[in-house]
């Protein structure tokens, strides 16, 4: 693997702090993430900001097609000689954004689902997962890497400050765990926090299922929004179409206490409010 400070040198380009640019710097490291992610011979992989190919190559030496999204259009011309160098031709580069990316239509070449990895850019880590878990029925599971405080709250449980929204959101639908901490020295530049790589596997059946999994996301988004009230009063201040006393009522028949606040409720418990609230409002 060459450095990434050699490689953008010899490209006379520098990283472009408004897109994120952090480059992986450590092949080892690289290696040990694509080892641990599980990659097999029959997957069919998104790759989610290839940079400079630091993944892409031991992903692309591992699986049977990548389809390699960098935004980045000097980028993609940097890598599509390296991956030529390597003698790699199962990789599709998309210069595209990866919110503009269509995963059913990729999806379509495998029957197994995408199995979906990156470095996520720190500013679009939680517009992209939302965009996952969205689309989460084209995609068997992911592999991605956060800044490390961002990846805290994801694996968070109730009752502490880290637990928030984007995590319950996350875990109604997957299970999730911590694969590999990888230090801030590792990157080129160095950011100023260090990275987990968290392995995200969707769920095929839910124990506790919404019946409007959207108002089960807006009862969670109106919760936390004024995380530092009372359920009651978060819920009844909120967007949701409910005044104090419906969403007493709700809680009530929900079997949870008015006086607590969001960050102490399992995610079972926001499913029932939720469920109690689809039903009163006639979904």
């Amino acid at each position: 693997m060459t450095s990434p400070r050699v490689l953008l040198k010899a490209w006379n380009l520098r990283p472009r702090k408004r897109m994120g640019q952090n480059f992986l710097a450590n092949a080892n490291i690289a290696q040990q993430i694509v080892a641990r992610a599980g990659v097999a011979a029959e997957d069919v992989v998104l790759e989610i900001g290839a940079g400079l190919g630091a993944l892409t190559i031991p992903i692309a030496q591992r699986a049977a097609r990548v389809f390699a999204v960098e935004k980045d259009r000097h980028l993609t011309k940097l890598l599509q000689t390296e991956l030529a160098a390597q003698r790699i031709a199962n990789v599709v580069l998309l210069e595209k954004d990866i919110r503009q990316v269509d995963l059913q239509k990729l999806a379509q070449t495998t029957d197994r689902g995408l199995l979906v990895m990156g470095n996520l850019p720190y500013n679009l880590s939680s517009q992209i997962l939302v965009g996952l878990i969205d689309a989460r029925r084209f995609v068997q599971r992911a592999v991605l890497m956060f800044q490390k405080e961002l990846a805290q709250r994801l694996l968070a449980q109730p009752g502490g400050r880290d637990y928030g929204r984007l995590g319950v959101m996350l875990r109604y639908c997957a299970e999730v765990s911590s694969l590999v901490d990888v230090k801030a020295t590792q990157f080129f530049p160095q950011p100023q926090i260090d990275s987990t790589v968290l392995d995200v596997r969707f769920r095929r059946h839910y124990d506790y299922p919404a019946r409007d999994e959207a108002m089960l996301f807006h009862v969670v988004k109106a919760a936390f929004a004024q995380r530092r009230k009372t359920l009651k009063n978060s819920l009844a201040g909120s967007q949701l179409p409910i005044d104090a006393h419906q969403a007493m009522e709700a809680l009530h028949a929900s079997d949870i206490d008015p006086g607590r606040r969001a960050e102490t409720l399992a995610i079972p418990e926001f499913v029932a409010l939720s469920n109690c609230l689809s039903h009163m409002l006639g979904d």
